[in-house]
């Protein structure tokens, strides 16, 4: 009988798994322009959510190799009868391993995380350029509910 392939784990990003985080991120035409290369300001977005205590920059990991990452914020909220959300970001998945699973592993660990700090709902943006993205989301159960506004400051 074969081995069964290693589980996949989730943990906290380190310093040392940055480098691999950015590559990651940047992995796709409409990141890499807005990702840029691993460089300082990049460690210094780390060590913001590092210190922050609802920031969590998580990687998903296969045979000691990071093979996945995404940040999770936790906001605290008035409305919705002071609700806090879960919101995920820079959900990235290496494009070898895309549609073996690992996307569904990587959102249930945030919604597990959610569950775990009492968040009400979770919620995300996607780029309009991602319709693969759109559809694994929808997959999850999520609806496309709100229009999204970005202003650069």
């Amino acid at each position: 009988m074969p081995d069964s392939p290693a589980p996949v784990t989730f943990r906290p990003a380190t310093r040392d798994d940055l480098p691999r985080v950015v590559e990651l991120i940047a992995d796709d035409a409409v990141a890499a322009a807005r990702t840029g290369s691993y460089g300082p300001a990049h460690l210094a977005g780390f060590e913001a959510i590092e210190a922050s205590a609802n920031d969590e920059l998580v990687v998903a990991e296969l045979d000691g190799e990071v093979v996945g990452t995404m940040q999770l914020t936790f906001v605290p909220g008035i409305s919705r009868n002071g609700a806090t959300r879960l919101l995920v970001e820079a959900v990235r998945v290496d494009a070898r391993l895309r549609g073996q699973g690992l996307g569904r592993a990587l959102m249930e660990h945030a919604h597990a995380r959610g569950r775990e700090r009492g968040c009400a709902l979770a919620q995300l943006t996607s780029d309009k350029q991602r319709p693969d993205a759109h559809r694994f989301y929808r997959s999850l159960g999520y609806a496309q509910s709100h229009e999204g506004f970005k202003l650069p400051l």
